[in-house]
């Protein structure tokens, strides 16, 4: 695939999701989808909240643009490769069918707010309708005989293991979504590293729908810089998230090397992190897990070290480029999977 499309792709995205943004942000000010302020909240007037309609729509334009147009050019599928073709389509299909379903979750819940139970068990659906589609992790290579035969998992781990990589990611991306213009940011830094990454590795299928979704974040950023004039809400973080843990898992299924599901890990180590930190200090101090706070990483950036909002996000951004570059550095020396 010339990697032109991919750039065609990102491009496509970012100008809907640029032109779709003010549209979106007029309904949410309309119907009263408003993101209110609090003692949690680092805003102090409420903003539009589900700017993640957005991204989606510049993710779905222009992964269904790019299909389009390699199906008319002949170039999907064609002769000698239609199995690998074909798998393209149920992949990019998937994703979008997944992504769809789980922005409708994420709406739901900016729109009517959702239990912390209900939600996780919304997510949780998803991930199992994701995996009767076929995304699943089944296996890793062995880590003592790299070019040996891989490790299968058992169904019940395999299941058990998607289902907790889906609902990990999902909030752990939700959980980043604290300052202005922090998510989104975030997400161009982290899938341009993971475009890299594939491009090398010749998964151009991977890198074509991160594309879309670097592309999406970027047209929102526009309007999500702060100050604000819409934030991504549950139906943006959540979407996010999904993508994310779904190219994952299309990239595990291509690659031969032990550490081909900590790469993403790696580029999403802040976020990943700073969940598992929450965790654990809110279970510390007796709380529910999902009880905000404003302990984040974030936050305290701003309350103890006395950054502001844009101080604090583009050290983060900082922090997320070297992460992709060590995510570029540990990939460079593998191969990827025979016949993958």
């Amino acid at each position: 695939m010339n990697p032109l499309i991919v750039l065609a792709v990102a491009l496509i995205a970012c100008a809907t999701a640029l032109f779709t943004t003010p549209y979106v942000r007029r309904l949410a000010l309309n119907v009263g989808m408003l993101d209110a302020t609090g003692e949690r909240r680092m805003h102090d007037q409420p903003k539009p909240r589900i700017g993640g309609i957005a991204v989606y729509l510049g993710f779905a334009l222009a992964l269904f643009s790019a299909l389009g147009y390699l199906i008319s050019t002949g170039q999907l599928p064609h002769a000698g490769h239609i199995k690998e073709d074909l798998g393209t389509l149920h992949d990019i299909i998937g994703i979008i069918f997944g992504g769809t379903l789980i922005l409708m979750v994420g709406i739901w819940d900016d729109v009517m707010g959702m239990s912390p139970r209900a939600k996780l068990l919304a997510q949780a659906l998803v991930a199992g309708i994701a995996m009767l589609y076929g995304f699943q992790i089944h296996y890793v290579t062995n880590p003592l005989h790299p070019g040996g035969p891989p490790l299968y998992f058992p169904e019940w781990f395999t299941i058990a293991l998607t289902l907790v990589w889906y609902v990990g990611m999902m909030n752990a991306i939700n959980f980043i979504d604290g300052l202005d213009g922090l998510l989104s940011g975030l997400t161009v830094i982290s899938a341009a590293s993971l475009i890299a990454i594939d491009l090398m590795r010749g998964h151009a299928e991977i890198a074509l729908i991160l594309a879309a979704l670097a592309g999406g974040a970027l047209g929102f950023l526009r309007y999500n810089w702060n100050p604000a004039n819409i934030i991504l809400g549950d139906s943006g973080a959540l979407f996010i998230g999904y993508v994310f843990a779904t190219v994952s898992i299309i990239g595990a299924s291509k690659t031969a090397f032990a550490i081909s599901l900590l790469v993403p890990l790696v580029v999403l180590a802040l976020p990943v992190l700073d969940t598992a930190a929450a965790i654990v200090r809110r279970t510390r101090a007796g709380k529910k897990f999902y009880e905000a706070d404003r302990g984040h990483f974030h936050h305290q950036l701003i309350f103890r070290f006395g950054l502001n909002v844009r101080q604090a996000v583009l050290l983060i951004y900082a922090v997320c480029i070297a992460l992709g570059l060590v995510a570029l550095y540990l990939t460079s020396g593998y191969a990827p999977l025979r016949g993958a």
